[in-house]
């Protein structure tokens, strides 16, 4: 199976799984974010794909509330004009999936030695698992991660 179809799955099950459900803010997963901030609990974020597309288009990895600022009036344009696979498709082949590599196919190539194309839901899931922290983890050790990637694309019935 494809790598489009499959990381597009897999990246949603990961990171946003109600991706095809919101405009661009998962509000829900924002407050239970939020309530973790206040109680000093700092273990996640809740940037949906299209924020995370736009951070990485437009203002690198630097946090600041004026970046925000600026991602909360580009989102719902990127929603608007691109739509939600067109987002999926864009974001997979920006980001960095670990040190100097961008984009799903060189990712493929350099973690599973073959071209996108012929990555399966396994491999498409490792890799998925790896974007929270592409600098630190690698797909071979996300064994527990990529396995409860797998459970909640099948639960969504994909």
């Amino acid at each position: 199976m494809c790598l489009k179809s499959q990381s597009h799955t897999s990246r949603v099950a990961a990171e946003d799984a109600r991706s095809f459900q919101h405009h661009g803010f998962d509000w829900h997963e924002i407050q239970i974010a939020a309530e973790d901030d206040l109680q000093g609990d700092r273990t996640r974020g809740a940037s949906t794909i299209t924020q995370q597309l736009i951070k990485n288009l437009f203002f690198g990895t630097g946090r600041s509330i004026l970046r925000k600022g600026a991602e909360f009036t580009l989102v719902p344009v990127a929603e608007f004009v691109l739509g939600k696979r067109r987002i999926l498709e864009i974001y997979l082949n920006v980001v960095e999936w670990g040190p100097d590599i961008y984009g799903a196919e060189s990712a493929c190539r350099c973690y599973d030695g073959t071209v996108a194309r012929n990555v399966g839901r396994e491999q498409a899931a490792r890799l998925a698992a790896i974007l929270p922290a592409p600098l630190k983890r690698r797909p071979g050790r996300m064994n527990d991660h990529s396995t409860r990637i797998l459970e909640r694309m099948r639960q969504m019935g994909w």
